[in-house]
């Protein structure tokens, strides 16, 4: 049996291979056998290559069809995807690089000049270009490929792609995800969500993290479904489109957005019978303007790089506003104290999770995933939560200061390097801080050397050079000294206070 995951996926394409499969912005239109044409002539061209089996195929390019065929061809191929957020810059693209050593490397042309030496110099054998417009080497090289392709056998426990997650050390961790992992949590969220045949996903989040690439693109793919092909969130844009819809996944941020668009009512959402929301916490005032708007309740769900789909609220049953809903089938999540001892409604504990969906560990990072794992197996979540009455989960806290700002992770101490590193600068402290729009604002608290003059435009100038826009603090206060407790920690709790308004 090929427990390959594109074998799942394309069992389930429908019967009619010329229906739509996709239709873009621009109004192209993918069949069904466009989409297994296409991924068969990339899979063809990398097995030209030669690579070693299993070799990481590191992709930073905007979204397009093509950049989603190139993911599912190198499913096909026995390869390993390495999304990469397109916002990194030099000095992350380059750890990642390093790190992973993949065999291929493909960016968008206009990068190009800058990604490929980074490529060569850490022994990349091939780099490649695709943009959004259907242009680039990658898809000039696959052309003449032939566009049958036999799809590499594969086990459940075979690597199928690593997702960076940012490190409170500063050094991002590489989650492997199995094609067992991937293919149990879309089988699952195919029949919790109830996806049926004659669903139309409007698909306006980016592909390189779980929830565009995974959780919103598997959840099409595996129904059968025709996706309505966003190439980045637009409110005009999506209430535009949603009358042709039924099924919208989307951030806090895209609802917010949403309900400041005058033209967004009952009669924009006719068509709909489900939208999720995830990959940050969902104020429980959006989720009651939004319903008092279009009479629906936004499904909330929790996940992560390393487990994909943990819980869920319920498609048919009561959907509560300012929880992530109950554990999905198969998926193991218990709440407990410092002890490890299990605790019930309402007690306040960290989250621990186990099943199918769950990561075996971190790229080439043996003793991070030894610290990770409890010893019976149970995967420490850094997540602080509760149980209700129900069975309800609620994330009340997250630990190691991490910041989710627009649905994007940020670690503070990855900031607090660069930032220390400034001419001028003493130390610094990184803070999230509440914000309507993206949930939360990455704010940073720096402290001046003596006698140095530290500009807060200048500081933010520098960062935008040397990391992805989102991790920019929106904010720098510069201050004397920090706060500190008994034991010289920084009270970062004080400075949420005191810098939240």
């Amino acid at each position: 049996m090929n427990e390959n995951l594109y074998a799942l996926l394309a069992e389930r394409f429908p019967a009619d291979r010329e229906a739509c499969a996709i239709e873009t912005h621009d109004g192209r239109h993918w069949t069904w056998r466009d989409l297994d044409r296409a991924t068969g002539r990339v899979a063809n061209l990398l097995a030209s290559l030669k690579l070693p089996a299993g070799s990481r195929v590191a992709v930073q390019v905007d979204k397009s069809v093509e950049a989603l065929c190139l993911y599912l061809a190198t499913l096909r191929a026995g390869h390993v995807f390495l999304p990469l957020n397109s916002a990194y810059q030099q000095a992350e693209i380059d750890y990642f690089v390093e790190n992973a050593e993949p065999g291929v490397v493909v960016c968008t042309p206009g990068n190009r000049a800058w990604i490929e030496p980074i490529a060569k110099a850490r022994g990349a054998r091939h780099v490649f270009t695709l943009a959004d417009n259907a242009l680039g080497t990658l898809l000039d090289a696959a052309a003449p490929m032939k566009d049958a392709f036999r799809t590499v056998a594969r086990k459940a426990s075979d690597l199928a792609a690593i997702l960076y997650t940012s490190g409170t050390t500063g050094r991002s961790k590489g989650a492997m995800l199995s094609h067992g992992n991937l293919s149990s949590n879309a089988t699952v969220l195919d029949t919790y969500w109830r996806w049926r045949r004659g669903d139309v996903l409007l698909h306006a989040l980016p592909i390189f993290h779980v929830h565009g690439l995974f959780v919103a693109s598997h959840g099409a793919l595996m129904s059968g479904s025709k996706m309505i092909w966003l190439p980045k969130f637009d409110p005009r844009e999506v209430v535009r489109h949603l009358p042709r819809a039924s099924v919208f996944m989307g951030v806090p941020t895209m609802y917010v957005r949403l309900l400041d668009e005058p033209s967004f009512d009952v009669q924009a959402v006719r068509t709909m019978r489900l939208f999720i929301s995830g990959s940050a916490p969902l104020l429980t005032e959006t989720f009651r303007q939004f319903e008092a708007r279009t009479g629906q309740r936004i499904l909330e769900r929790y996940g992560m790089s390393e487990t994909i789909m943990l819980t869920s609220n319920p498609y048919d049953g009561n959907r509560m506003a300012g929880t992530v809903g109950l554990p999905l089938p198969g998926v193991g999540v218990r709440v407990v104290d410092d002890a490890g001892r299990a605790l019930a409604a309402p007690e306040i504990g960290s989250i621990q999770v186990r099943g199918p969906s769950v990561f075996s560990g971190y790229w080439r990072m043996p003793e991070k995933t030894m610290e990770e794992f409890t010893e019976d197996g149970w995967f420490r979540t850094g997540d602080v939560g509760r149980w209700d009455a129900n069975g309800y989960l609620t994330i009340v806290g997250r630990s190691k200061d991490l910041i989710i700002t627009g649905g994007y992770n940020v670690y503070p101490k990855e900031i607090e390097s660069y930032l220390d590193d400034m001419d001028g600068v003493a130390e610094s402290a990184v803070i999230g801080v509440p914000h309507r729009d993206f949930g939360e604002a990455v704010t940073a608290v720096v402290v001046r050397k003596p006698g140095a003059t530290l500009d807060e435009a200048a500081i933010v100038s520098a960062l935008k050079t040397r990391i992805a826009g989102f991790k920019v603090p929106k904010r720098v206060h510069v201050v004397d000294e920090l706060p500190r407790n008994a034991m010289g920690k920084v009270q970062k709790n004080e400075l949420r206070k005191r810098y939240s308004a």
